[in-house]
């Protein structure tokens, strides 16, 4: 509930705020005991995608990426980012400080194991009393969460019931439209698609990721609510463009082949297997001249290690298996490489909400061909960046690859316009601009409430709205306002 929802609070002629004591368990000020000093603490609260895992393990993908990402650049405009994810092995640091003033804190919800999403949201409950012994122990209150993914959404709107928090949310993936492609719901279904619409009617911002996100979330979702349009960026200073010459000879790459290249985690819904009958349809492969990588690490014992098993039977029923590689998950130093390396670069999925593949491919100056739908649509440009498909349609993605490959001409043009578009739209210093800009408006207008404002002193506004690192000194108490309980 936030201070606006309350009843009115009478303002006495006295420096002093009274109020029932029913109201008094939830604090109106949305104030915090700063981790470091002239520093506004805020939590990120991602579940299952730990910031600090090895990206391209089962369930490390583009959510871990996205808060790490954001958390460590957010962190460098002034903010005190502390990560919150579940532990998933006693041998993990509890805390992993990426930086002095960011850190991933693995709190423990549960076994201290690998658990399926599917049967993860058991251990919420877990999660939110974890979630509150860290902050009795630290002594450091968040006034801002921002949640990642329905499972943590679910822990912010527990939050949000207990303290006058402001909650943010970006959903990842939605119930809503998975759910259309499988024949089987999992039995936490339905939980999740009311949670999915409770966080949207009830935080005080959700962020889409892309426009056409946002379009889902009003059809699919609820009318209600309030979404701010803020896009996934990339590491402009590590995805980069390098000739692919180099690229090929760095990594004993043929400078004559031409390569297609996949990355990303083995789940059906990912479309691997289109990107694979495709190529064994194309133009160049009936020339010999195709390799094919499928680059993404896995747990053999696991679902995606099934999934691998799969492609790679696929693979071998359609006598691919001399033209193509599965180097496994590949780390950020080397993934540059492969793009740079690649003539194409494919994201077949049956649904992304933004596509982060598809940006740090182009910011290497690699086409993307990518499925025409959710946030792919926003972040390729068809026929300037790359081209669109159909999901799941073998002969158009055959289609769209051969016309790069053998289109050198028009292939260089998109090299040269995809890293511009990333420059100018993905870079993880301008997301983080755009949320911090958010936050401070959001913790601005919580303290800036109509029956609060006209107490602050004119430098005290003006502070609030200009500076997040200034928002803690701003409390009822150094404004000469008191709770009485």
């Amino acid at each position: 509930m936030s201070f606006k929802d309350k009843p009115p609070i009478s303002l006495m002629k006295t420096d002093s705020i009274s109020h029932s004591k029913a109201e008094s368990s939830i604090s109106p000020f949305a104030s915090a005991k700063p981790a470091i000093p002239g520093r506004q603490p805020i939590a990120l609260i991602s579940d299952h995608g730990d910031p600090a895992a090895e990206i391209g393990k089962e369930e490390a993908g583009g959510q871990n990426v996205y808060v790490r990402q954001v958390g460590e650049a957010l962190a460098k405009l002034g903010w005190q980012v502390d990560m919150f994810t579940r532990k998933v092995n006693s041998e993990d640091p509890t805390i992993v400080q990426h930086s002095p003033h960011c850190r991933t804190i693995r709190l423990k919800a549960g076994p201290e194991k690998f658990i399926p999403r599917d049967e993860l949201f058991d251990y919420m409950p877990a999660f939110v009393e974890a979630f509150e012994k860290f902050q009795l122990k630290e002594g450091t209150n968040y006034p801002l969460i921002h949640t990642n993914y329905w499972m943590s959404a679910w822990v912010g709107l527990q939050l949000k019931q207990k303290s006058n928090i402001q909650l943010v949310h970006t959903y990842h993936s939605l119930g809503a439209v998975k759910y259309q492609a499988v024949s089987h719901r999992p039995t936490s279904a339905e939980i999740r698609l009311s949670v999915e619409q409770e966080i949207l009617e009830k935080a005080h911002a959700v962020v889409a990721t892309s426009p056409q996100e946002e379009e889902v979330l009003r059809s699919l979702v609820s009318a209600k609510g309030h979404i701010e349009v803020i896009p996934c960026g990339t590491d402009i200073s590590n995805f980069r463009v390098v000739p692919k010459a180099e690229a090929r000879i760095k990594l004993g790459l043929d400078p004559n082949e031409q390569i297609v290249l996949y990355v990303g985690r083995f789940d059906p819904r990912k479309g691997i297997e289109t990107l694979v009958r495709a190529c064994a349809i194309s133009e160049a492969r009936k020339e010999g001249k195709l390799r094919l990588i499928i680059a993404g690490g896995c747990d053999e014992e696991g679902a995606d290690g099934r999934e691998r098993k799969r492609i790679e039977n696929i693979v071998e029923e359609l006598e691919l298996s001399g033209i193509t590689i599965f180097p496994g998950r590949l780390d950020h130093n080397i993934l540059p490489l492969y793009y740079a390396a690649a003539d194409v670069c494919v994201v077949p999925s049956h649904y992304e909400p933004f596509g982060l593949v598809a940006i740090e491919a182009m910011a290497c100056g690699t086409p993307v061909v990518a499925s025409n739908v959710g946030g792919l649509k926003f972040t390729v440009i068809s026929e300037e960046t790359g081209l669109l498909v159909s999901p799941q349609d073998v002969a158009g993605f055959a289609a769209a690859i051969d016309r790069i490959l053998i289109d050198e001409l028009w292939a260089r043009k998109l090299r040269r316009l995809a890293p511009v578009r990333v420059s100018q739209n993905f870079s993880w210093g301008g997301v983080a601009i755009q949320l911090s800009d958010l936050y401070r408006r959001l913790l601005a207008s919580s303290i800036m409430d109509e029956q609060f404002l006209p107490l602050l002193l004119p430098r005290q506004r003006e502070n609030v709205v200009s500076s997040p690192s200034r928002l803690a000194s701003v409390t009822p108490a150094n404004v000469g306002l008191t709770k009485v309980g």
